[in-house]
């Protein structure tokens, strides 16, 4: 009784501490309640690759490219891309496409996961190394394919990207406009942000739902040891496509609501930095650690933007070089990756790993005595 009590305290003060974020970043500006709402998009992309890295084991490095389907997806179904390029379809809906976000998620979710069956499929028995490089391939093309959809049809327009995206409407509500109450004014990314809250903790909750069922087993089961995986009477086919489904399912959904909340996609917001990114997220918070993946999340996503605006850098480099100019940029980039660095090597198994439920009898004192 008191563990569960004590898990609801958490419960509780985590949804208070969600809740007064915004409220509380909103005093030192509305930048740093929008790199709040980006965190919680990293948390949702960080809980899908945990499906494929953490659980099942399968290394992805194109993870980023179902972030893409999802946010070409809305973007090309809520602006006037197609509409403007296809005169049949300007006739049809004179004012643009404008699908509800509900349909729309539904829909991402579903490419997406199409997606990573189609990615899963060909990459069955290949493990390492080389899973890494076609699945690196993999998000390249998406990317690349995405770049030259503008010829000798326009659809994706190219490298100058979509935009005009329109934004979320919940209820008749629009979020992109402020809510006045009295002398307090609760800012859209502030309404963007709750939105990303609500959704996480979804994501999160079904995270835990499928770690503990036996899907989630049958992941960890395989990613210890495929052959004996197998020889329990793990289908581990079907759990693989499983997995790159799924998680890709997650990217999808995440890829939605970055178009509405950005207004605006190219190919160049889904490079392989950002699927290194995501997956340094969930390695260096803790592989298999739902709270590790999100602690990872919020940081890797937080410090880099928190290093642009806090002047720490433009500081630092002032006192440090004196005259001798350092673009800034490079010396945050640097910061980064050495904070990176140092965790890596402080802390092998990531901020938070997953605890360990035993240790094998070798490994005890008097272990190989006892054994026999």
């Amino acid at each position: 009784m008191a563990d569960n009590q004590k898990r609801l305290v958490w419960w509780l003060s985590g949804a208070i501490g969600l809740i007064l974020l915004p409220l509380v970043l909103q005093i030192a500006g509305d930048a740093w309640v929008r790199i709040a709402a980006f965190a919680m998009l990293y948390i949702m992309l960080a809980m899908g690759l945990n499906i494929v890295v953490g659980l099942a084991g399968l290394l992805d490095l194109g993870y980023i490219a179902f972030y893409a389907v999802g946010a070409y997806l809305y973007a090309l179904l809520s602006s006037n891309q197609l509409t403007s390029n296809f005169d049949a379809l300007g006739a049809m809906f004179p004012n643009g496409f404008d699908v509800s976000i509900w349909l729309v998620l539904p829909m991402a979710a579903a490419l997406a996961a199409g997606a990573g069956i189609l990615l899963g499929t060909p990459v069955l028995k290949l493990r390492g190394d080389y899973l890494a490089i076609v699945t690196l391939g993999f998000g390249e093309i998406i990317r690349i394919f995405m770049n030259n959809l503008n010829a000798p049809v326009n659809i994706t327009n190219g490298p100058q990207g979509v935009s005009g995206i329109h934004g979320i409407h919940l209820f008749g509500w629009d979020l992109n406009q402020s809510i006045h109450i009295g002398s307090f004014t609760l800012p859209s990314v502030a309404e963007y942000y709750y939105l990303f809250a609500i959704l996480v903790v979804l994501v999160v909750i079904l995270g835990y739902r499928l770690q503990d069922s036996r899907i989630g087993r049958a992941w960890m089961a395989m990613r210890e040891d495929e052959i004996a995986a197998k020889a329990m009477g793990i289908n581990t086919r079907n759990m693989k496509l499983l997995a790159f489904s799924m998680g890709a399912t997650f990217g999808g959904v995440a890829g939605v609501l970055f178009s509405a909340f950005q207004g605006f996609v190219s190919p160049e917001s889904f490079s392989l930095l950002e699927s290194i990114s995501v997956l340094a997220m969930v390695v260096i918070g803790g592989m298999g650690h739902i709270p590790g993946v999100i602690l990872g999340a919020v940081l890797l996503s937080v410090l880099p933007e928190a290093l642009r605006y806090t002047g720490f850098i433009s500081d630092w480099q002032q006192h440090a070089f004196g005259h001798v100019f350092i673009d800034s940029g490079i010396l945050r980039q640097l910061v980064y990756a050495l904070a990176m660095i140092s965790v890596m090597i402080l802390r092998p198994k990531g901020l938070w790993p997953a605890p360990e439920h035993g240790k094998s009898i070798v490994d005890l004192p008097g272990g190989k005595g006892e054994g026999k």
